[in-house]
């Protein structure tokens, strides 16, 4: 069976394409396409509150390029999910009317609890029986995650990303309640690790040179983004080779990554290279599991 995900986030879309089988009784995911398309919806959301109409165009064509790449692999179920931007957009019903209407792709605004849930459907099977303090951090929303013994016991959505950031939001108020959660809910439960999800801590994890499964510590996130902030942005292209969507954002990103860890007191994050993506694959998974072909 074939199953796409299309995450449309504040800073870029994703599309996954995976081919999906059961081995030994448990689904094995075979990556078939990825692609990443910084379309940047929170630039114009979070500065002026509506999708612009020249972004809406892109966007509808990005859509439909997807649809048809959907289609040529012959894809047998795809989820599309929006995330922050589309929440906060004025405009999201008109534009999503207009993707129906014109491509027949329904787009689901998802909150951030759901948000949270589709990772922690790809998250809780990761973790051993210590305590940890999930945070992701997206272009317009953090969500945070408590899990205690593999189980979740807390879980909270900020509307503060790494776009708000960089375009000074200025939500002072927000970065308090932000502490104030973050602190109660990790001490109460004596959590003594991070785990981390999001490109910009995945390309942080990848700079470090820390190989799959380690650990990586706070003071090598500070090293990496002291780095960061002694260069330019054509350094940080040319020299780090980061697009340059990503070149821009990843720095207010690591800041709210580095305060969650300084809030929860804890010096480690595991960082397994998962996301919003690989949560609604198996979401979907879930829902058509009978379809699928042992092997």
């Amino acid at each position: 069976m074939k199953l796409a995900a299309i995450d449309i986030g504040s800073n870029a879309i994703r599309c996954q394409i995976s081919n999906v089988f059961i081995y030994n009784q448990n689904p094995v995911f075979k990556r078939l396409e990825y692609i990443r398309y910084p379309m940047k919806l929170g630039q114009d959301v979070f500065a002026t509150g509506i999708i612009s109409e020249a972004r809406e165009m892109k966007f509808i064509k990005f859509l439909h390029a997807l649809k048809l790449l959907i289609e040529v692999h012959e894809v047998d179920h795809y989820l599309v999910c929006a995330t922050s931007a589309m929440r906060m957009a004025q405009n999201a019903p008109e534009v999503i009317k207009r993707v129906y209407d014109l491509l027949e792709m329904q787009i689901e605004v998802i909150d951030g609890y759901s948000e949270a849930e589709y990772i922690n459907k790809v998250i809780y099977s990761l973790l051993d029986d210590k305590n940890y303090l999930h945070i992701d951090v997206g272009g317009g929303s953090t969500e945070f995650n408590v899990y205690v013994g593999q189980q979740k016991v807390a879980s909270q959505s900020f509307e503060l990303g790494s776009i708000r950031q960089l375009q000074r939001d200025g939500r002072s108020e927000m970065w308090e309640v932000m502490k104030d959660w973050v602190k109660e809910n990790a001490r109460k439960n004596h959590v003594t690790r991070a785990v981390g999800t999001g490109g910009n801590i995945n390309k942080i994890y990848e700079l470090a040179g820390k190989m799959a499964g380690k650990p990586i510590f706070k003071k090598q996130i500070e090293d990496i983004v002291d780095q960061l902030e002694n260069m330019t942005m054509e350094e940080r292209q040319s020299v780090l080779l980061l697009n340059p969507d990503r070149a821009d954002v990843i720095v207010p990103a690591a800041r709210i990554y580095l305060s969650a860890m300084k809030w929860a007191r804890v010096e480690s994050m595991l960082v397994p290279t998962v996301g919003l993506k690989d949560g609604m694959l198996q979401a979907l998974y879930e829902k058509h599991k009978a379809e699928v072909t042992p092997i």
